[in-house]
């Protein structure tokens, strides 16, 4: 009894029938766990040789592919170069921007069907309350113009999602009326617009602007011209000649100096030049400073030397200046009728192609919030949309 009790705290197992049982459960217990497991194998084999047939292997390679991203991206394909920006708040300063905006293809025939586009370039201090006139115009002709609105650098729009405006604002500065300010924004607006290869005229507006007609009659009208719409004109009298500076020559002569309305119409070619330029710009800056305007003289100017045959020598934008002083008259709700509308261009004579006209305006301001409502009303029937 005590040899037996010796053994079994000695670790040694009795010999008995419960030893033999458990010897026999554990090879069936593998066998359990291992059939499911070849199951399992079969199943995965079959699927993947079923999706390789089906799909083909590029699209097993293509799951299988990291996230990651290389940091440069390759100029493999030319769709790169030929899409717009697709977020117009970048970070570039205004010196790589205007580099950006110059360069230009040699060769004048495209590779690709392009779409020539009208870039309307709206110069706003904050909102635009006649945008739902606007987005009346522009309805239906979507691939046919470019929008970019340069407004205080502090004003943030918001427009539908829906609207032509939305998210059509660049990046900004301060600009002052009368001053270099100024044609620096209108020189954003220009670069900006030239990212989008396929902006072929621009067009200068305020948030006091309204189309006078249709779209298709403005797109083709500004298409076909031959010339780009800038007034710039010799005016012999104090508010002309009498605002230049000796200082500004031998870069500009005196024969030279143009004035012109700020609100101007101009090809890509000559949207180049304003960005371009860096030989009259520095005499504007220095030497026309209130009481001489330099956003009235600083383009038609430059442009009268550099291309002066490309320039029509009138604005497509109508002001009226009958009531006197430093700015034109201003047009609210009362003043909006139908009589007044068709005034506008009423026995107005102009050349366009070399040809007599009397189609001469295609825009006109200054007209005030409060203006909107009749101006809905009276669209359709007056202005075509």
């Amino acid at each position: 009894m005590q040899a037996r009790a010796v053994l079994s705290e000695e670790g040694k197992d009795l010999p008995g029938p419960n030893r033999t049982n458990q010897t026999k459960a554990l090879p069936l217990r593998l066998l359990q766990l291992f059939v499911p497991f070849v199951l399992v194998c079969i199943a995965f084999s079959v699927i993947s040789i079923y999706t390789i047939r089906r799909f083909g292997i590029q699209s097993m390679v293509t799951t299988a592919k990291s996230g990651f991203q290389p940091c440069y991206e390759e100029a493999n394909s030319l769709d790169r170069w030929i899409r717009p920006p697709s977020d117009l708040l970048h970070n570039m300063s205004d010196k790589e921007l205007f580099w950006r905006a110059t360069l230009a293809p040699k060769i004048k025939k495209y590779p690709f069907k392009r779409v020539p586009k009208i870039a309307f370039m709206f110069l706003t201090k904050g909102p635009l309350p006649l945008a739902p006139l606007w987005e009346r115009f522009f309805k239906g002709h979507e691939g046919l113009y470019s929008i970019y609105i340069h407004s205080h650098p502090s004003f943030h729009a918001h427009f539908r999602p829906s609207s032509a405006f939305n998210k059509r604002q660049i990046p900004s500065q301060v600009s002052e009326w009368g001053r270099m300010s100024m044609c620096d924004a209108e020189r954003r607006l220009v670069a900006n617009a030239l990212l989008d290869i396929s902006n072929e005229r621009f067009i200068l507006l305020s948030e006091s602007c309204i189309p006078l007609y249709n779209f298709s009659l403005i797109y083709h009208y500004t298409m076909k011209s031959r010339y780009s719409f800038m007034g710039a004109f010799d005016d012999p009298g104090p508010y002309g000649r009498g605002r230049y500076n000796e200082n500004m020559a031998p870069e500009v002569n005196i024969s030279q100096w143009r004035k012109g309305s700020q609100w101007f119409e101009i090809n890509r070619k000559l949207a180049i030049n304003i960005v371009e330029d860096a030989t009259y710009y520095p005499k504007f800056e220095s030497f026309c400073r209130p009481a001489c305007y330099v956003d009235e003289h600083y383009f038609p100017t430059m442009l009268t030397i550099e291309a002066g045959n490309l320039l029509a020598n009138r604005s497509i934008t109508w002001v009226d200046w009958s009531r006197g002083g430093a700015h034109p008259a201003t047009f609210g709700r009362s003043d909006i009728t139908e009589e007044f509308l068709q005034k506008i261009n009423k026995d107005r004579h102009c050349t366009y192609n070399n040809r007599n006209s009397l189609m001469c305006f295609l825009f006109a301001r200054k007209f005030a919030p409060s203006a909107l409502y009749p101006l809905l009303e009276l669209a359709p029937k007056v202005l075509g949309y």
